[in-house]
């Protein structure tokens, strides 16, 4: 079973949602699901582009509210 980490990136403008999301899977094993909550509408894009650059697994997006809510498996080891 995956592990499901959740990253709160809210009020955090571009670049700083990628960078944490960056900075969280350094921290993470292969398999992890990492479900990301930002409120910065660039991130919708900037971080699943960064993902697949890197070999990660875009699962989903979607907007709750004033939320955007990505989630993403990851599949390469750092």
């Amino acid at each position: 079973m995956s592990q499901t980490v959740t990253l709160d990136a809210r009020c955090l403008l571009c670049p700083l949602p990628v960078i944490r999301v960056q900075q969280a899977i350094e921290q993470l094993p292969v398999g992890t699901i990492l479900t990301v909550y930002c409120t910065d509408p660039g991130a919708l894009h900037d971080v699943p582009a960064w993902a697949r650059i890197h070999g990660h697994t875009l699962l989903e997006t979607r907007t709750e509210g004033r939320d955007y809510i990505i989630s993403l498996q990851l599949e390469t080891s750092r």
